[in-house]
């Protein structure tokens, strides 16, 4: 089966600021993926969270037993409203680039640009004109620098 015909699920922690923390594709939503998908969050992290918000799916319930049993877990159709609108950047990349040609080349495609896009995206509504023309100018900056794209061959 190609990539377009099969199903697979996108799983994506987000922390309080909106910022994408890991990707993580599957085939599948059960039990087992989710507690899969916690160990691989919390390999991680530094730390333990305080509150894990997800949605109605019954298999985190059987992963957050298991893995984070001294966090509490919220689960509400309205609290997980951040990781939903965080998948539309991820779908707009993937019809940009009619369909991931496998699970493979999705996982690493999202994996490295979930860490990058957050920095040419700063929060607009909180910044005027000027304020945001310099700071994305300054990221701008940044970025040549870090991958040596400003210096002349």
């Amino acid at each position: 089966m190609s990539w377009s015909a099969t199903k697979h699920y996108l799983w994506r922690p987000v922390d309080q600021h909106g910022n994408v923390l890991d990707v993580l594709i599957q085939s599948s939503r059960n039990g087992n993926a989710a507690k899969r998908f916690f160990r691989k969050l919390l390999k991680g992290l530094q730390y333990v969270p305080r509150v894990i918000v997800t949605d109605k799916l019954s298999s985190y319930s059987v992963a957050h037993r298991e893995s984070l049993a001294s966090v509490e877990h919220r689960r509400s159709e309205y609290l997980n409203n951040r990781a939903e609108n965080s998948h539309q950047p991820t779908r707009q990349r993937e019809r940009a680039m009619k369909q991931f040609t496998s699970t493979g080349h999705a996982q690493r495609f999202l994996s490295a640009s979930s860490g990058i896009s957050p920095h040419f995206r700063p929060r607009r509504h909180r910044l005027t004109a000027p304020e945001r023309r310099t700071e994305m100018a300054d990221r701008f900056a940044v970025w040549r620098e870090v991958t040596a794209t400003g210096v002349a061959s």
